[in-house]
């Protein structure tokens, strides 16, 4: 779906009832992909902030951000439909929830995952009588090898946490996609209704 850019913002042309790709599930494998990416992360901050930006009353698609630097997922503010029925409401309120959810578990499960792979580069480092920065005062690296073994050691301790992570996301995208179907139907029954009466309306009586 083609995106234009305004600011540092991205619109969509709404589409309530397509779901989106980041409405997937996320493997084990692309949780260690999503973690090694989240190198900004501090430990000052572990929760995304929403942003104070709001659509212009007259807009009529949703707004994609950029990048949250802790969660590395690009925010979304849904477009509100004119007329929004209370079916619509209630997609569109799932649909923002599941997004603020996914926003703070990421950020959270990427600061603690930044946070123990520094304490334990730390450690390999003192191990081997290294301190953290060489002569040039460079950070000092681990090799592919030795950072394979954290990183099978994080997804073993998060294992049921990854879990029930991904047992709530389809959950969610279940619900999601439920009431994407309702309301697609809901919409195509009143569009055919309107068209029925406008014909009724424009016929002539003798």
């Amino acid at each position: 779906m083609a995106t234009k850019t305004a600011g540092c913002l991205f619109w969509r042309p709404f589409c309530p009832y397509k779901l989106r790709g980041d409405l997937l599930l996320h493997s084990l494998s692309a949780n260690v992909s999503r973690h090694c990416s989240s190198e900004q992360a501090t430990q000052q901050e572990k929760s995304p902030k929403r942003s104070n930006f709001r659509p212009a009353p007259d807009s009529t698609h949703d707004w994609i951000g950029p990048p949250n630097r802790l969660s590395n997922l690009r925010p979304i503010i849904y477009h509100i439909p004119e007329n929004e029925t209370e079916l619509e409401r209630r997609l569109r309120n799932l649909r923002q929830e599941t997004e603020d959810w996914n926003q703070e578990f990421w950020a959270k499960q990427n600061v603690t995952f930044n946070e123990e792979k520094d304490t334990y580069i730390i450690s390999q480092l003192k191990a081997k009588g290294l301190s953290e920065r060489d002569e040039q005062g460079r950070k000092q690296k681990l090799n592919s090898e030795e950072m394979a073994v954290f990183y099978k050691s994080f997804l073993d301790s998060n294992r049921i946490r990854h879990s029930n992570y991904n047992k709530e996301w389809y959950r969610r995208n279940f619900t999601i996609t439920l009431l994407m179907g309702r309301a697609a139907l809901h919409r195509a029954w009143r569009t055919i209704a309107e068209r029925r009466s406008s014909n009724k309306d424009s016929t002539p009586t003798a």
